[in-house]
């Protein structure tokens, strides 16, 4: 595996990277695999109580991890992969924010609700893939 590269984000991308022995990101040829990215801010705090402000962090989260990995950021995702605690409750907001910010493109996309996530106060993760292309 010495010739893949990965990369974390700054900030609670390397402190959970560090604590918790994985990647935020690898490239795989052409592809750039992003680990699943929680509703946290940039410091690592959770709020627990509020679900829309972890859907929008975790958009975020995933724009950074990225941009650390050489893209743009979301315009490059071509598969999404959510994982939400209520997904009846987040579900629509979620695809308001994909609308909001990829409006130029729709890429693939699974929907997953799910009993618990790895922190105790998380309530959205999102994995993604991107095409980082020939560079």
């Amino acid at each position: 595996m010495a010739s893949l590269m990965y990369f974390n984000g700054e900030g609670a991308g390397q402190v959970f990277s560090d604590q918790c022995h994985y990647s935020q990101a690898a490239i795989v040829g052409d592809i750039v695999k992003c680990s699943g990215q929680g509703g946290w801010t940039n410091d690592g705090s959770l709020d627990g109580k509020d679900w829309k402000g972890q859907i929008d962090n975790a958009f975020d989260n995933v724009d950074r991890v990225l941009q650390a990995a050489g893209l743009v950021g979301w315009e490059d995702v071509y598969l999404v992969r959510s994982y939400m605690t209520n997904i009846g409750v987040q579900f629509e907001y979620f695809v308001q924010k994909m609308q909001k910010r990829i409006p130029g493109h729709r890429p693939t996309w699974t929907a997953l609700g799910v009993s618990g996530l790895a922190l105790p106060d998380m309530s959205i993760e999102i994995e993604v893939e991107a095409y980082r292309g020939k560079q």
